[in-house]
């Protein structure tokens, strides 16, 4: 498929087609990788894992900053 490089704010851009988007489930904000190979530019989806809270935390052991934590006094209309 053919597709024209146009000015896009102060940068170059593309349009990828719709159809293509749907096909490889790629959505607005997705991530993707792009990268050089000779004379070609390859546009992948990023493949990252997706890391839960529970793993990022496996291994710390800093201080707990919990303990230094305070409530304090309401001072709008929060409930308590």
């Amino acid at each position: 498929m053919e597709v024209r490089l146009q000015k896009w704010g102060n940068s170059e851009g593309i349009r990828i087609p719709s159809s293509i988007l749907k096909s490889l489930n790629i959505k607005n904000n997705d991530m993707l990788n792009i990268e050089q190979n000779d004379d070609k530019i390859i546009i992948s989806i990023s493949r990252k894992k997706k890391i839960s809270l529970e793993e990022k935390f496996k291994n710390y052991h800093g201080d707990n900053l919990a303990k230094d934590f305070s409530w304090d006094e309401a001072v709008g209309r929060e409930i308590w």
